[in-house]
Order: C-alpha cells, then sequence, then structure tokens
C-alpha cells in the first residue's frame, strides 16, 4: 500500500508500506514530514516531479532507517515528489521523472531484461559498443574463450572492459608504464 502525506502546496511524501499503517505510525509520519496530511486518496492528480521508480534514492534509504528507529514499522519506501505545471522540464531526467499522476503503481517496475548475447568476434563487439580494449586484451578474452570452452557473453566482455578501462590505468594518456626499473 502507498500512502500520500501532502504539505501545502506542492509536496508529497510517498510512503510504500507492508500492510496498513496505524493511527499511532500516521501521527508519527505527520510529525516526522514537518506537520503533513495523510491524503484519504489512493491516487494523487495532476503532474509530479520525482525519482526514477527503478531507482531508490539515498535520501529514501536514510528516512525508511529512520522509521525503523522511531518504532515504525514495515516501510519500504519513501520518497518525496513536487506537483508542478504539466510543461514543467527543469528536472534532470537521470535522476527523475514526470508522473501524469501518483498512484498505487508508481513503485512498480515491469522491465523485462534484454536476453544475454554471447559475443563471437569480441573486436567487433568492441568497436559497436566502444570499449576499450587493447588488440592484448581482446586476444586475451578470445584464448580465455577458447581455454574455458565456450563464447564470452556480453556481460563479461563489457565487465572486463571496465575493469581495464581508463580510470583504472589511465590508457587514454598514451603513458608510459616504467617500473622496478635500476638505475
Amino acid at each position: 500500500m502507498i500512502y500520500f502525506f501532502l504539505i501545502q502546496p506542492k509536496t508529497v511524501f510517498t510512503v510504500q508500506v507492508k500492510g496498513n499503517l496505524s493511527s499511532e505510525d500516521t501521527s508519527r509520519l505527520n510529525w516526522l514530514f514537518g506537520g503533513s496530511q495523510l491524503s484519504e486518496e489512493t491516487t494523487l492528480t495532476g503532474t509530479f516531479i520525482g525519482p526514477r521508480a527503478a531507482m531508490v534514492t539515498p535520501w529514501s534509504t536514510n528516512a525508511v532507517e529512520i522509521t525503523q528507529n522511531m518504532g515504525i514499522q514495515g516501510i519500504i519506501r519513501i520518497e518525496e515528489f513536487h506537483r508542478e505545471e504539466a510543461d514543467f522540464s527543469a528536472f534532470d531526467p537521470m535522476l527523475s521523472q514526470k508522473y501524469k499522476e501518483l498512484n498505487q503503481e508508481i513503485f512498480t517496475i515491469n522491465i523485462q531484461p534484454e536476453p544475454i548475447l554471447e559475443i563471437s568476434d569480441i573486436a567487433a563487439y568492441n568497436q559497436q559498443e566502444g570499449l576499450p580494449l587493447s588488440d592484448e586484451e581482446i586476444e586475451y578474452q578470445n584464448n580465455l574463450s577458447e581455454r574455458i570452452g565456450r563464447i564470452l557473453t556480453d556481460s563479461e566482455v563489457y565487465g572486463f572492459s571496465q575493469v581495464k578501462s581508463d580510470h583504472s590505468r589511465h590508457k587514454i594518456f598514451n603513458g608510459t608504464f616504467v617500473m622496478d626499473v635500476d638505475e
């Protein structure tokens, strides 16, 4: 069940709970949310900006922990939403999204994972996906594929490319690493 705690005129705290909230828990949450009022509605109409459904915010994690320390049990997620005009666009779509309404399904995620791909040509996949694999690293992965007796998957090739990326080894600077050299 998702409850909506309103702070006029624009802020809505959504509280996802296993089961129902007691009147005592509701009173505690009203206090926690700075004098909010619990809405009797199960759906709020209008345009709202809030966190992406698939991304639990760090703020939510902390808020849930606070409620647990207050003795409120069963809260799964708490997020903050803001009512805006329908044409509002001043938000980061990587972190937030626009909702046409807030309802009992706002945190439901119906995303089907993409199928696993077997990468038979690692060099072509490296080029196609813009990965930072060098010729030596491609050869290493081809040899690994032969040694384990199967084709590597897209997540294995991609994961290797990130572990061996420029962030770890600074490959993009074309620097030379000199180690254990006696002068």
